[in-house]
């Protein structure tokens, strides 16, 4: 059976024959109706995270980006947030309301005068101005954003008062007629309709991310109405019907309502806006990963991906421990077995069998919006369970997917995002996306990439330190501000120092996972003799001064990763960056690396720095960081060739066989270095091929030649 078409495929079509941002919580109850709110005037309310967190993230305008490339590829999204007019977003929502477009034209892409999902684009890109001005505090940017809202208003009442057809319900706001919402209730399938719910959430979230980031309270208003509508609609409804609806492709694909009616429901303590979250359980998938059953194969992944935010959100509120347990599960199902190596999963939009990774390379992997909500999913577990192993594949995504997402040139009029991120041999990224999902989560993505650099513990009593990303904390409740210095991505020292503030405090240091070439700390100078493992925290314990200075050391290694189901597909990285060989060839190029090792059992004698930070040569070809964001063919992944059994200039003669459960002579060899000496070196390929015989890997003969060239080798260090 053929799959159905991918969105993307349909807009390619259509054209050839014509496109997280930190949370405010407030106590449920403790606060009026959002509908009670005057417009104006009214203070946001306290922050208070849920009490199941045992880490609380920092307000977005804590934290702000030192100069690098983070801050570089933030810049060009703040060009277009500033410039694209906001006229053009509105057009659809006032047409559908019968109000005066203006003479703007819609964006484009999906988001055209009769495209059905048709108002989506706007609520991301409410998200952007917010999330841009809660970085930045640009007037005009705030300006341009109470515009939005304001007139997102005036069409909420509009359609209210006099739409075509009437609402069923005041609260009702989208770019198109209820229609849609109406045919899937009677399991109308895509594309006649096109994700309605989808639709209403990025319009949603834009909205309350308006109120949380600005102060807007008119947005709180809207999106409360909003929130009365669902639960109108949806409340009425069998769960069994519900159950049906959510379950069809693409057609019932509803984004994270389930986590924006929960976060809503902590803005206003109204029950019925909690109800409405929960009727968005996707129960059999719900049930399956709750009992950590892996039903993936073959399921959308960013349909999917999304839920799970929301329903450990709905553990937050509810206590059902089904819920917490089910996204555990799922991020367990994707961030490994259904991982590429820069971070991203599934193929053509869907995801496949567990550990397809070689076998799924092509040009449609890891679509960029699937990574976006997968790093939202892994922020809300770290909150709960503070594991490095989410911040591992935090640090992942953000630096090889979405670092390397926005195209390195400046526009005003696209977001030139990618899509897809195809990890094939020599193919090329696709920029653009103007009105499409990952063009939407895409302008997002840029304007909040110190979310997760600094946490800090519920009691207050510790400092996260998640990404070596130059930045500047500020903590107003403990008087201090940190000031971390970094060239990020590139290698080097990071230095944190304490400009303001100081007491008692736990800092807390991730090693990351890659860091396997040492991990050292100092503080004003001198070596700390803490240590900790690659994958965990390392903790300094002090009463801290202004002018305290930590400098971190953790140097790169070139190392290469292998793809799940077949260990000769692999990938090349430098720490924690992936490089790619610049090639048209459009096969796997071959690399063979063991006959080129010293003692010292490393890639670096294969593997040279190119002069360029980042970029070296092998096999005659140039490596770049991925995070480099131009139209450039690359490969992602090589086919790595060992075939005999070779220790520098001398050869056994004897192939390289492998163990059964995938790792070759070389390899288990060399995962023993660096090797002191030439005769610990001989005794390792001695003990090792004695074991290769006694499995019957080695004829007696087989293993007396490879002891015989490693007598010949003369390796160096």
């Amino acid at each position: 059976m053929t799959q159905p078409p991918t969105r993307r495929g349909l807009l390619r079509l259509a054209a050839a024959s014509a496109a997280s941002a930190p949370l405010t919580y407030a106590i449920p109850g403790a606060h009026a109706a959002a509908s009670e709110l005057p417009a104006s005037g009214v203070a946001l309310p306290v922050p208070v995270p849920p009490a199941t967190w045992a880490v609380h993230p920092f307000p977005l305008d804590q934290v702000t980006l030192g100069e690098g490339v983070f801050r570089r590829k933030r810049d060009l999204m703040l060009e277009y947030a500033r410039a694209y007019p906001a006229d053009r977003i509105l057009a659809v929502f006032r047409a559908n309301a019968g109000l005066d477009t203006r003479g703007a034209q819609p964006p484009g892409g999906w988001e055209t005068a009769d495209g059905n999902l048709r108002g989506h684009f706007g609520g991301h890109f409410l998200t952007l101005v917010a999330q841009a001005y809660a970085d930045t505090r640009e007037a005009a940017l705030k300006t341009k954003l109470d515009y939005l809202v304001t007139a997102l208003g005036e069409c909420q009442q509009a359609l209210a008062d006099h739409g075509s057809p009437r609402p069923s319900h005041p609260g009702y706001l989208a770019a198109y007629p209820e229609t849609q919402f109406v045919l899937l209730e009677s399991y109308t399938t895509y594309p006649t309709i096109w994700a309605p719910y989808y639709t209403c959430h990025k319009i949603m979230r834009g909205l309350l991310d308006a109120h949380t980031l600005t102060g807007n309270q008119q947005a709180l208003t809207i999106v409360s109405k909003m929130g009365d509508w669902v639960h109108s609609r949806l409340s009425r409804l069998p769960q069994a019907q519900l159950e049906r609806m959510w379950s069809i492709y693409i057609a019932g694909e509803y984004g994270g309502m389930n986590e924006v009616l929960a976060d809503l429901y902590a803005l206003t303590g109204r029950a019925e806006h909690l109800a409405a979250a929960r009727c968005f359980d996707n129960t059999a998938l719900l049930d399956a990963c709750a009992e950590n059953r892996d039903i993936l194969d073959g399921r959308h992944a960013n349909q999917h991906i999304p839920q799970f935010t929301g329903y450990i959100r709905l553990f937050d509120h509810t206590g059902e421990g089904e819920y917490a347990a089910a996204a555990r599960n799922f991020w367990g199902m994707v961030a490994g077995p259904r991982t590429y190596s820069l971070g991203g999963t599934g193929q053509g939009e869907m995801f496949r069998a567990r550990n397809a990774i070689a076998a799924t390379l092509g040009d449609n992997n890891a679509e960029t919006c699937a990574t976006y909500n997968m790093l939202k999913l892994s922020r809300q577990l770290f909150f709960h369970t503070p594991d490095p192993a989410y911040l591992d594949y935090y640090e992942r995504g953000l630096t090889n997917h979405i670092l390397a997402s926005r195209r390195d040139a400046r526009s005003s009029d696209s977001p030139e995002v990618t899509y897809f991120v195809g990890m094939g041999p020599g193919v090329v990224r696709e920029f653009g996306n103007t009105g499409t999902c990952c063009g939407g989560t895409g302008m997002e993505n840029h304007t909040k990439y110190q979310d997760s650099v600094y946490f800090r513990s519920a009691d207050g009593n510790a400092l996260y330190v998640n990404l070596y990303l130059a930045s500047t904390l500020r903590w107003p409740e403990r008087g201090l501000v940190v000031e971390q210095t970094s060239d990020y991505p590139s290698e080097g020292v990071r230095t944190l120092t304490f400009r303001e503030g100081g007491g008692s405090l736990d800092l807390k240091l991730r090693v990351p996972s890659w860091a396997t070439g040492g991990f050292a700390v100092a503080v004003n100078g001198v070596p700390q003799a803490a240590t900790s493992a690659p994958g965990s925290y390392l903790t300094l314990s002090r009463n801290w001064q202004p002018g305290d200075r930590i400098t971190v050391s953790a140097p790169y290694r070139l190392r290469v990763e292998r793809a799940l189901d077949d260990p000769t597909v692999q990938s090349l990285f430098y720490g924690p960056v992936l490089l790619v060989a610049r090639s048209q060839t459009t096969t796997f190029r071959t690399f063979s690396f063991y006959k080129d090792f010293t003692l010292r059992g490393d890639l670096a004698a294969s593997v040279k720095p190119e002069g360029c930070p980042l970029h070296f040569t092998t096999h005659g070809l140039t490596l770049a960081p991925f995070h480099i964001a131009d139209t450039a063919p690359y490969h992602a992944y090589f086919r790595r060739s060992e075939p005999v059994v070779v220790f520098g200039t001398a050869t056994s003669g004897v192939p390289n066989r492998a163990r059964p459960d995938g790792p070759t002579f070389l390899d288990v060899l060399w995962e023993r270095a660096p090797f002191a000496t030439q005769g610990a070196f001989l005794d390792a390929v001695r003990v090792l091929a004695d074991g290769w015989l006694a499995q019957g890997l080695f004829s007696r003969t087989e293993r007396d030649a490879v002891v015989a060239a490693a007598v010949r080798a003369n390796l160096r260090r």
